[in-house]
């Protein structure tokens, strides 16, 4: 991966990041986290890894970041002084989820 998309990850990364805790409405007690951003090769388009803290609360959240989609990606564009400025979709971070399913087991093990 080169240097440029690395950046280019982490201020999208950063940036979204702000906009989904400032400007989102959620739940009370929902915890949103962008694990990883992997923007394409073109940046044209970015896959934004989500883990979401309240498991029963997976799928509310990701209907509201997709209804959501177009508002985030106008106010990334704005804060973004690149071009293109890579088109956003959101995705389940699985590796999370499965690494705290692994932990508890060890704990469970451990005992």
């Amino acid at each position: 991966m080169s240097q440029r998309i690395q950046k280019v990850n982490e201020l999208i990364k950063r940036e979204l990041a702000q906009i989904i805790l400032k400007e989102i409405d959620l739940e009370p007690g929902v915890l949103v986290t962008i694990t990883r951003v992997e923007t394409s090769n073109d940046l044209r388009g970015a896959k934004i890894f989500i883990s979401i803290l309240s498991e029963e609360k997976i799928e509310e959240v990701f209907q509201i970041l997709n209804k959501e989609i177009y508002d985030l990606q106008q106010k990334l564009n704005k804060r973004l002084n690149m071009r293109p400025i890579p088109k956003i979709r959101f995705v389940e971070e699985r590796e999370v989820r499965e690494a705290a399913k692994i932990e508890k087991l060890l704990e469970g093990v451990e005992k």
